[in-house]
């Protein structure tokens, strides 16, 4: 802060306080600058992120359909009689199998 000395003059002591009052008023206005550029960024990266939120939910509702489409034709294939018992059971070995193959390379990694 400034030197109040004693015995100055009121126009020094005003010279004082104004040269004080511009200085703080400069780091004020660097302080408020950063924090407009931050507030910026901030925005700037929610925007994205709300982006690459959109898209995922756009993803996820392809793949909803494609899954429930799957087990519609799964469903219908079970129930379609005797014949498919056979097939059934391959297929649901075949699953099984690829679902350890991929665990195994996951946990590989």
């Amino acid at each position: 802060m400034a030197d109040w000395g004693r015995g100055q003059n009121p126009s020094a002591v005003d010279d004082m306080l104004d040269e004080e009052n511009k200085r703080m008023a400069e780091n004020l206005s660097t302080k408020v600058t950063r924090l407009k550029s931050l507030a910026l960024d901030i925005d700037k990266d929610a925007e994205d992120q709300n982006h690459y939120l959109d898209g995922m939910d756009s993803d996820f509702m392809s793949v909803t359909d494609l899954l429930t489409g799957s087990v519609k034709r799964f469903s219908t294939m079970t129930r379609s009689g005797r014949d498919n018992h056979k097939l059934l059971c391959y297929v649901s070995t075949g699953l099984i199998v690829v679902f350890f193959i991929l665990y195994y390379l996951v946990t590989r990694t």
